[in-house]
C-alpha cells in the first residue's frame, strides 16, 4: 500500500473538496478496518474534514474470462467494462455506458438505469477476499450491504450485445445537466421522483454560492463554478426541508457525503 493526495476539487464529479491523502490498497494487502473505501468520486460530497480515507489502486482494474464467468475488479472504470462487453459480444452491461465511475462505486449503491441494475447480472462479489454469492448479500434500490470491501466481482457471460440498448440508454443522458454534479442527489421515493418533488417546493435552479439546483434536472446539485462543501449541504437540507414540509415525504440522499 502506499500514499496518495488526492484534490477532490479536480477528482470528484462534483468538484467540491480539498486535497487529502488517501491510503491505496494494493493486491495482496491486508485490507484496513478502519477506513472509508471510496472509488471514482462520482457520488461523493467531501467535506472539510472527511474520515480516513482508502481506494483500491490499479491492481484491481482488470477483466478476465474464467470458464463461463467474466471476473472484473473493483476499480475497473464503467467505460472500459462497456469497451470489453461490445468487443467481445457480452449482454447485460450496455447500461453501465449511463453510469461513471467504477465497478466497486456501482456494486457498493446497487447502481442503475430505469429496470437496469447492477445486481440483476451479478453471480457473486468478492468481499474480504471471500466469494458471496449474490443471493446472500441484501440489496435494493440504490443500496447494498456489503458488510466488508468488494474487490471483485463475478458474472455469468451471456453473448449478444445489444448496441441499440445501449444507443437508448446513452441519449437518457440528454435531459442530464452538464456541469459538475454528483448525480442524482436523491433516491426516488416510492412512486414518486425527487425532482418532481425538488421543482415542487420551488427549488428549480435555486442557488447557494456556486451551487445550485439544475435548471435542466431538479434532482441535479451542480457546481456552477467555486462552489463548496457549505454551500452544497445547505442546497441538501433546504430540500430536504421544504419537501418534508409541504409533502411529508423524507428525502433519503444517494449522493454520499463525507
Amino acid at each position: 500500500m502506499f500514499w496518495k493526495t488526492i484534490d477532490f476539487s479536480k477528482y470528484s464529479s462534483i468538484k467540491v473538496g480539498q486535497p487529502t491523502e488517501v491510503l491505496m490498497i494494493e493486491k495482496d494487502d491486508l485490507l484496513p478496518k478502519d477506513r472509508y473505501l471510496i472509488a471514482g468520486a462520482n457520488n461523493l460530497l467531501v467535506s472539510p474534514t472527511p474520515p480516513a480515507l482508502m481506494m483500491l489502486s490499479k491492481d484491481f482494474a482488470f477483466i478476465e474470462e474464467e470458464d463461463d464467468y467474466l471476473v472484473i475488479g473493483a476499480a475497473m472504470p464503467t467505460g472500459r467494462i462497456v469497451s470489453y462487453a461490445k468487443k467481445h459480444d457480452i449482454a447485460g452491461f450496455e447500461f453501465c455506458s449511463k453510469l461513471p465511475g467504477t465497478l466497486g462505486g456501482m456494486i457498493a449503491m446497487n447502481a442503475g438505469v430505469k429496470a437496469y441494475e447492477i445486481f440483476n447480472i451479478l453471480d457473486a462479489v468478492k468481499i474480504n477476499d471471500h466469494w458471496v454469492p449474490v443471493e446472500e448479500i441484501e440489496h435494493g434500490y440504490r443500496f447494498a450491504k456489503l458488510k466488508g470491501i468488494a474487490t471483485e466481482a463475478r458474472f455469468k457471460i451471456h453473448r449478444g450485445f445489444d448496441a441499440q440498448l445501449l444507443e437508448t440508454l446513452i441519449t437518457l443522458r440528454s435531459n442530464q445537466p452538464h456541469d459538475p454534479s454528483a448525480g442524482s442527489a436523491f433516491k426516488n421515493p416510492e412512486d414518486d421522483y425527487a425532482g418532481r418533488l425538488i421543482e415542487a417546493v420551488g427549488l428549480k435552479g435555486y442557488k447557494k454560492g456556486g451551487m445550485a439546483w439544475s435548471e435542466v434536472h431538479s434532482n441535479f446539485l451542480v457546481n456552477l463554478g467555486g462552489g463548496t462543501y457549505e454551500d452544497a449541504k445547505y442546497l441538501i437540507d433546504l430540500a430536504k426541508k421544504k419537501v418534508l414540509t409541504k409533502f411529508n415525504i423524507t428525502l433519503k440522499e444517494e449522493i454520499k457525503i463525507l
